[in-house]
């Protein structure tokens, strides 16, 4: 009965229009910081974690130049982020409240000093940092702006590639927000958008991978994987890297194809495709590549480290997260959905250290508190969190130093430009400096 109940709020469960007297950051305000938390030291289990394991070791990390921007390229993988900001101020960009976002993983586009995002109705907003508006444009009729759709963004050289949740995909120009196209898919979108070249890819909400030419909008390949009934609402995951474009599927199998004409290289499934009451509620975290290895996890407890040449499994570890996890040097850092900072060894998958990010938030409300999204700085790790919270974690030893409340709901991941982090809600974006 529990299961059949399960499944029909799955199915009931499926995002903001501009305040035009919103064109302007708001006042600057200090930050209110929460009490500082101080990590005390637990025993530790070698399986499923729920205690701290080795609080007492020091990481230091050797900060190789990396971009400033969170993602690297077609890797996903931001490595350390050139950020070490002192988070005095914060302002807001405000508008409607965003009817999905909760569900969905919007993301903010920031590239040249200009930030973009979208608004309920499916409008464009493309700002300075300084606030000033550039363009808004909306290219959705009156009965799909009553739909809310919900847009993933990837930016071409010239050109915007926009993709929705109402199965719609288009290009504009980047300078102006003109269309250039604009073509319907046979199924909605919820993924990662990748430019390589000439082409893009995006898989939509049927398992279906899809190259489409940028110049055109022309699908020149599609490759379908199994399919589910009921639909996730966790975006899909793709990268691409030498040669291979490889993305994760809804039921948790990662395949590996040619990028010009789709051929299938190899796919690893992850998952006991029996167990489809499980395959439900799985949530895959972004893959990431670094030295020939894709890494990913998900809210089965699992991480996984898989060869990219191969599909191999290089090695498997107990860690439950459906975050991004990021490799810097030999470590990867990723943070489970219970709040523990884990850190474990890239060549082996052994975990080296896991620190308790939120103990002392009362037990009542930590068990309704999910980790969603961290940056690894200079020196810190900024986590967002679903109750509106930003927490300035110690990269050395892993110890929450605060805790900054910037709202009551659900944040996005950071983002980070100069000495600046930019995170999203669902009714404004939030700046901090």
């Amino acid at each position: 009965m529990i299961r059949i109940l399960k499944v029909i709020i799955l199915l009931l469960i499926s995002a903001c229009s501009l305040n035009s007297s919103s064109s302007l950051w708001t006042k600057h305000k200090k930050l209110n910081y929460e009490k500082s938390l101080n990590i005390r030291e637990i025993n530790s289990k070698k399986e499923i974690i729920k205690n701290e394991i080795n609080s007492n070791i020091k990481i230091k990390l050797i900060n190789k130049n990396n971009s400033s921007k969170t993602i690297s390229g077609l890797s996903n993988n931001s490595g350390i982020i050139n950020y070490d900001g002192q988070l005095k101020k914060v302002s807001k960009y405000n508008f409607s409240k965003i009817k999905y976002f909760n569900q969905y993983e919007p993301e903010i586009i920031l590239y040249d000093d200009n930030l973009i995002f979208f608004n309920n109705k499916g409008t464009i907003i493309n700002f300075k940092e300084n606030s000033k508006l550039l363009w808004k444009k909306n290219y959705y009729s009156k009965s799909e702006r009553k739909n809310n759709p919900v847009l993933f963004f990837s930016k071409g050289n010239d050109s915007l590639i926009v993709a929705d949740t109402l199965a719609k995909y288009y290009a504009i120009n980047l300078k102006t927000g003109s269309l250039i196209w604009s073509k319907n898919n046979k199924s909605p979108f919820n993924s990662q958008i990748k430019i390589l070249d000439d082409k893009f890819y995006v898989v939509d909400d049927s398992n279906q991978i899809n190259c489409f030419s940028i110049k055109n909008g022309d699908k020149l390949w599609s490759f379908k994987t199994e399919n589910t009934l009921i639909k996730s609402q966790k975006k899909i995951s793709i990268i691409i890297q030498d040669n291979k474009i490889v993305f994760s599927n809804t039921l948790g199998d990662v395949s590996a194809l040619n990028p010009i004409n789709g051929r299938l290289l190899w796919q690893t499934p992850t998952q006991n495709k029996s167990i489809y009451e499980d395959a439900m509620f799985l949530k895959i975290s972004d893959l990431i590549f670094s030295e020939n290895s894709i890494l990913f996890s998900n809210n089965m407890n699992e991480f996984f480290s898989i060869d990219l040449t191969t599909g191999i499994l290089n090695w498997k570890q107990l860690v439950n997260s459906s975050l991004r996890p990021t490799k810097v040097n030999e470590f990867i850092f990723t943070v489970s959905d219970e709040g523990f900072l884990v850190v474990i060894d890239f060549k082996t998958g052994s975990i080296i250290r896991s620190t308790d990010l939120f103990k002392n938030f009362k037990k009542k409300k930590r068990k309704k508190i999910k980790p969603t999204g961290f940056i690894v700085g200079n020196k810190n790790i900024y986590l967002s969190t679903s109750n509106g919270r930003l927490l300035i974690v110690d990269v050395e030893t892993g110890n929450t130093q605060s805790v900054i409340k910037l709202d009551n709901e659900k944040l996005s991941r950071p983002i980070a430009s100069k000495q600046s982090l930019f995170i999203a809600k669902n009714n404004s974006i939030i700046k901090l400096n």
